[in-house]
């Protein structure tokens, strides 16, 4: 199986780490935290921590901080179809293949809910054929791309798809909340909105460089569950993030690494999810690696926070264009559940 192409896009709004605490600070929530969660958010803002700007899907910054559970899921129904297609669009394009050709669709998410599904609005958008498989992938969480990628690979290997499109897409503005909880005060501070899409086809796209899918590998550890969700409050998604996320991150990733039968001296290329600055962190102690093998990582970080399950293929494009040299990648997710996935690829020029 070939990955024949990627495709990202962003809002075009990009607000620095200090414009949102600007626009925090005007708001009536932010007053009604305590001192000590408002010296969280001032730290965190104000300081370096990785991020330099996110985008996200609004007009005015101070938008993100109204929580009404109406006008966030607008929110995610009116930009989440959008920007999935603006990435598809993207992929396709540099796949040269025809509309005609995808067979199999498939789209994940977490940050807001839709029946149908995102393939309905996509298929509609894109003008894909009504008779194609589809599937929509809701509540994986930031790994969401490696699951996907994996029930996209058993479609291909199958012979029931030939080429099949696979988008991540998350309006995390969308699923933004406040209250005195460090995590989720964290949370609010790392996450920006964003979409990435790629196609997997059984055959070899006809560019200069070249990634097959070798093999992933996957580990779900229930009793983690509660470091790494969405929680729910007065009906609004409200994500929980545990200060031991990145230790038990490196940890399951390392699992992952081991059950794929991969040795690291064989990998030319690491490709990370970029979860935040201490996450990354934590995998350069576990896997033994320098910061230039985490830099594709911490660049999509820095420009764009933690999109979720689009972060790991922004970095996988970033990767792919400055030069990482060709020989067998790991590709890793992980995220809510405790859930992490892996993906050894072989790279070709």
């Amino acid at each position: 199986m070939y990955l024949h192409s990627i495709g990202t896009a962003v809002p075009p709004r990009a607000f620095t780490q200090a414009e949102v605490f600007s626009a925090l600070e005007k708001t009536p929530k932010y007053h009604q935290l305590t001192s000590r969660s408002r010296a969280i958010l001032r730290k965190v803002l104000s300081n370096r921590n990785g991020i330099e700007t996110r985008h996200f899907a609004l007009n005015e910054m101070q938008d993100a901080f109204v929580f009404e559970p109406d006008q966030m899921m607008a929110r995610f129904q009116k930009h989440a179809p959008a920007l999935a297609e603006a990435a598809a669009r993207q992929a396709l394009k540099k796949s040269g293949l025809k509309i005609s050709q995808i067979d199999t669709l498939l789209v994940a998410t977490c940050t807001g809910y839709l029946c149908p599904g995102l393939t309905s609005y996509l298929t509609q958008s894109l003008g894909l054929s009504s008779s194609l498989t589809f599937l929509d992938l809701v509540g994986l969480g930031c790994g969401a791309a490696l699951p996907a990628l994996q029930q996209a690979s058993a479609l291909v290997s199958s012979g029931q798809s030939r080429h099949a499109l696979v988008v991540c897409v998350e309006i995390c503005s969308a699923a933004s909340y406040l209250d005195d909880d460090p995590g989720v005060l964290i949370s609010a501070c790392l996450f920006g909105d964003g979409a990435a899409a790629f196609i997997l086809s059984a055959e070899p796209p006809p560019t200069k460089r070249k990634v097959r899918l070798l093999k992933t590998s996957s580990h779900l550890e229930p009793e983690h569950r509660d470091h790494l969700r969405f929680d729910h409050r007065q009906g609004l998604l409200r994500n929980l993030l545990a200060p031991e996320v990145p230790t038990l991150a490196a940890r399951h990733a390392r699992t992952v690494f081991e059950r794929a039968g991969v040795k690291k001296e064989d990998v030319t290329g690491w490709v990370w999810h970029a979860g935040g600055r201490d996450v990354l962190a934590a995998l350069r102690q576990e896997f033994g690696l320098q910061e230039k093998d985490t830099q594709h990582s911490t660049e999509v970080l820095r420009q764009h926070g933690n999109m979720s399950s689009p972060s790991c293929l922004f970095a996988l494009q970033a990767a792919l264009e400055n030069g990482v040299p060709d020989g067998h990648w790991w590709l890793a997710s992980f995220g809510a559940g405790f859930s992490s996935y892996g993906a050894l690829l072989d790279v070709t020029s």
